[in-house]
């Protein structure tokens, strides 16, 4: 399972999406899972970061859910209209 950090704004965007598609490259599992129970800061590129991993798992034919998702960024990913495509398998 891949773990996000307690910080993801638009400062740490870029070394996040780093290192989470390179512990998605390493896993061997075809469902892809982050943990976001760490997260306590957060801006909008969070969801960003979220729905360009989610691309990559697709795109090799592997299924992506984020679990623990802050309940303020759940709210965000809702009032843009991606909530579903953060949770689905």
């Amino acid at each position: 399972m891949l773990a996000l950090p307690p910080e993801l704004t638009q400062r740490q965007a870029t070394a996040c999406l780093r290192l989470l598609l390179q512990g998605l490259k390493a896993q061997p599992e075809r469902a892809v899972r982050v943990d976001a129970k760490a997260l306590t800061r957060f801006d909008s590129t969070a969801l960003a970061v979220l729905l360009e991993c989610r691309r990559v798992a697709l795109s090799e034919g592997r299924g992506f859910a984020v679990q623990d998702l802050p309940l303020a960024l759940a709210g965000m990913a809702r009032l843009y209209g991606v909530d579903g495509l953060l949770t689905g398998g």
